[in-house]
């Protein structure tokens, strides 16, 4: 359940209405997550409270974002919520894996909380396993995007201006039957469950992921950011320079 800062206690609740939420799913390259590092980094986001779950592996570290001695003191855990009210930005930042046949709830726990906080889309960063792409998505940019029915009829004329391209969907029996066609991201964690539960409860969700492989996925992360840029338009900048933080917390990208 959401823990708000400003109140301290677990039945604790903020309101984001209209806010979009931004988040990862624990993927191949860990991608979604060094997006968000980026983001957070980039527009200095404060963070508002967190997540308490049994659902993904404890963890405690340094503050990532640290930028003064200060700060350098504070710690992290697993699930931390940050926000950007001029921007409606609400951005919920995962820094450990899944504990196994946990999906599910934490699936439940956060749609109820993206419907009791009102925020009024969610968009999730992800990515899959390049080495498992089909002969059609092999073809063009490695960026995909997938969008729910309630967030389609919004915004799906702005994807197409974009020349986005939406994920396509993969034979269910390759060799067998190729006519039945099912969503298919290997390596992307969450992201499938995430998105068809979203589907049915009528929530608004976009997907942004791009095929990748594991190593260095810092600049995976530069180009799901920019992907998402296009779209949301949270920076306006023609280019990016980046340093690096690293502690024992996690990597965090700051741009100078």
């Amino acid at each position: 359940m959401f823990v708000s800062c400003d109140h301290g206690g677990p039945s604790a609740t903020s309101d984001f209405k209209g806010f979009t939420l931004l988040m990862p799913a624990v993927s191949v390259g860990n991608v979604g997550q060094l997006a968000i590092d980026l983001v957070i980094s980039t527009l200095d986001m404060t963070k508002v409270g967190y997540f308490y779950t049994d659902c993904l592996v404890p963890m405690v570290g340094n503050n990532p974002y640290a930028t003064a001695e200060e700060n350098s003191v504070e710690l992290s855990i697993n699930a931390e919520v940050y926000s950007l009210p001029s921007k409606k930005l609400v951005v919920l930042q995962i820094r450990s894996p899944f504990i196994k046949n946990k999906y599910r709830p934490f699936c439940q726990m956060l749609l109820s909380w993206v419907k009791t906080s009102k925020c009024a889309r969610v968009v999730l960063l992800s990515s899959s396993h390049a080495y498992q792409r089909d002969d059609e998505q092999l073809l063009g940019t490695p960026l995909r995007y997938l969008l729910t029915p309630d967030l389609e009829k919004e915004v799906g004329g702005l994807m197409q201006e974009l020349n986005w391209k939406e994920m396509e969907k993969v034979a269910a029996y390759p060799g067998i039957n190729d006519t039945e066609k099912v969503l298919h991201i290997p390596g992307g964690g969450i992201t499938k469950r995430l998105f068809t539960e979203s589907c049915s409860k009528g929530i608004q969700m976009a997907v942004l992921l791009k095929f990748c492989s594991e190593g260095d996925n810092i600049p995976d992360a530069f180009a799901l950011v920019n992907y998402l840029n296009e779209w949301l338009q949270l920076i306006k900048s023609e280019g990016f320079e980046v340093r690096i933080a690293v502690n024992d917390c996690q990597r965090g990208l700051i741009f100078e």
